[in-house]
């Protein structure tokens, strides 16, 4: 990658790390529901009428919006407001990527290879000590609820791979269109009108710049950048740096809000992030690709032992 493309992807993950910090500030302004809503509201509007008309089919941006907008989000905000630490929620979500193999492996007949596996292993292992972590320091409800946002975002994760999705932005805006009005409504089911109107009645300038920076700067031009990198280079090259989430995640939390982090949190970090680098990086064997292989090397085999010579390995399609 060329060093501003590699910039780039830091100052991604440095948006996404330190979106955390921001979240937690803004819950103190605003029911988590009513947050998330707001952020998918002002994320959609006016980029909308800019981006032109959508180039996937409604299923599945209506299916992302559900899973990414709805569920991961309403979840995530959940968690935090139950007591979550921003740092610990960036460092858990990042377990997404074991729920993203497995439901590939269940959905696109992906089959994980031995380091995809043992990465997941490494990874769980990770989110045992998180949870040992969280289990003295913090709500186990809000660990459970992170973790749950997590096996969401693995499901709009395979939704949009099945979507294929020709422009991230333009997907993305559309995608920010579908939780609004569901959002809106929970809000007001679970979290009730009065405490809604209360946070609105109270808004400042504080809760103005965290609805910005959410909406904006982390969902607009976060997926944005990302999307305009994955155009440009392979997502072997890419997915690495968001590993970095976690790392800005943590350390801006116990510098801007004094987060302590514990000895078990760094073993935690360490498990859960070098287990996501495995299963992310390592390539699937899908299955149809698997089922040819078989069939070639049957078709070889049943060659030679018919006495014929088989087709040079170079004109192969094996290879």
């Amino acid at each position: 990658m060329r060093p501003v493309h590699t910039a780039l992807a830091v100052l991604v993950a440095a948006v996404w790390g330190f979106n955390f910090v921001v979240v937690e500030i803004g819950l103190d302004h605003f029911p988590p529901l009513l947050l998330s809503a707001l952020r998918f509201l002002v994320a959609a509007l006016p980029a909308v009428f800019f981006v032109g008309p959508p180039k996937v089919a409604w299923k599945w941006i209506a299916g992302v919006g559900a899973a990414l907008g709805i569920a991961k989000f309403g979840l995530l905000f959940t968690g935090m407001d139950a007591g979550m630490p921003a740092g610990l929620s960036s460092l858990v979500l990042q377990v997404q990527a074991v729920f993203t193999a497995v439901l590939a492996a269940v959905v696109l007949r992906e089959r994980p290879g031995r380091v995809r596996l043992t990465g997941m292993a490494v990874a769980l292992a990770g989110i045992a000590v998180a949870a040992v972590d969280g289990g003295t320091s913090g709500p186990v409800l809000g660990f459970t609820l992170v973790v749950a946002a997590a096996a969401c975002w693995g499901v709009s994760n395979v939704l949009t791979r099945k979507a294929s999705p020709p422009d991230a932005l333009n997907f993305m805006v559309w995608v920010c269109t579908v939780p609004v009005l569901p959002l809106f409504g929970l809000s007001l089911l679970l979290e009730g009108p009065e405490r809604d109107l209360a946070a609105l009645r109270a808004l400042d300038w504080s809760g103005v710049g965290v609805i910005a920076y959410v909406a904006w700067v982390s969902t607009v031009f976060g997926f944005g950048a990302w999307g305009y990198l994955l155009r440009r280079y392979p997502a072997s090259s890419v997915a690495p740096f968001s590993l970095l989430v976690p790392v800005f995640g943590m350390s801006s939390a116990a510098l801007v809000l004094g987060e302590q982090v514990s000895g078990l949190r760094w073993a935690a970090a360490v498990l859960l992030v070098g287990g996501v680098a495995l299963t992310s990086l390592a390539p699937a064997r899908p299955a149809a690709r698997t089922e040819a292989r078989a069939e070639a090397r049957t078709t070889a085999a049943a060659a030679v032992s018919a006495g014929s010579r088989p087709a040079a390995a170079g004109a192969s399609p094996v290879r």
